[in-house]
């Protein structure tokens, strides 16, 4: 059962590039639009960061800076996609909810748009293009036969 977690499934090959696509779209967006933006200006945020979940602002910035960079680079090398994207569901599910209560506005859209994308890879996974194709199938991808 754990080791379906990692192993993608026998998909075909333009399921495979949607979730590439996905993954390099969610990814990419959430380092270069969030992530990094919080890790440049970490100093700066410390003071006014909210913290919904009772730990503490500086925690809960260091929390989200490490789903949205490092969740984020493995969503996009799609190493580890379903953990990576769960962890950033999370990250999405607290922004949506907590932060933003709900509201589609002031980010409140965004957040709950991010969070569909990182549902969706969650449940279907990284696809054959994927690093956790190489890491973890017993096949390498040259060697999977589509059935008819």
């Amino acid at each position: 059962m754990f080791k379906k977690l990692f192993v993608p499934s026998d998909d075909s090959d333009l399921t495979s590039m949607a979730l590439l696509v996905a993954r390099l779209w969610f990814g990419l967006a959430m380092l270069f639009n969030h992530g990094l933006d919080k890790l440049a200006h970490f100093k700066d945020l410390i003071g006014s960061f909210q913290d919904p979940l009772g730990l503490g602002a500086e925690a809960s910035l260091v929390l989200v800076i490490l789903a949205e960079v490092l969740g984020s680079l493995l969503l996009t090398v799609g190493l580890f996609t379903r953990i990576a994207a769960a962890v950033l569901v999370i990250d999405m599910f607290v922004a949506f909810l907590m932060v933003h209560k709900t509201s589609m506005v002031a980010g409140g859209e965004l957040a709950f748009m991010y969070l569909a994308g990182y549902v969706i890879l969650v449940i279907a996974g990284g696809g054959l293009f994927s690093l956790d194709t190489v890491a973890f199938s017993s096949t390498n991808r040259g060697r999977i036969q589509k059935k008819d």
